[in-house]
C-alpha cells in the first residue's frame, strides 16, 4: 500500500501550495506507480477536484537515440525500461516523475 503513502505525500505538497479544493497532477509513464493507482489512491483521501494526466516518457541514450522509452517490466511498485535502439540506459528527459500543475 505505498501508493497511499505517496498519495500522502502529494497532498501534503498540494496542501503547501495553497490547495484546498482541487489539484492538477502529471503522472510519468516511468513512474513506479501509474496514473490510474495514483488516482485511485487519492480519490480515497481526498473528497476535491482531481485532474490526473498521463506524461508519455522521453529519453535520451548515448547510442543517439531520442523518444520513448521501452518499458521492459512493469509491477506495483516498479517500472524497467530501456533503450528501444541498443537496450542500455538512457536518460530521462520527461515522464519520469510525478508533478503538481494546480491548485485550487
Amino acid at each position: 500500500m505505498h501508493e497511499i503513502t505517496i498519495a500522502n505525500k502529494i497532498i501534503e505538497e498540494a496542501k503547501k501550495q495553497g490547495a484546498s479544493k482541487s489539484m492538477k497532477i502529471e503522472v510519468g509513464e516511468l513512474c513506479e506507480l501509474t496514473a490510474l493507482e495514483i488516482e485511485e489512491a487519492l480519490r480515497k483521501l481526498i473528497d476535491w477536484n482531481l485532474e490526473v494526466n498521463f506524461v508519455k516518457s522521453l529519453v535520451k541514450c548515448s547510442c543517439g537515440y531520442e523518444g520513448s522509452a521501452r518499458i521492459v517490466e512493469r509491477g506495483h511498485g516498479f517500472c524497467y525500461f530501456n533503450c528501444p535502439s541498443c537496450g542500455g540506459n538512457p536518460k530521462v528527459l520527461k515522464g519520469g516523475e510525478i508533478n503538481i500543475t494546480g491548485v485550487e
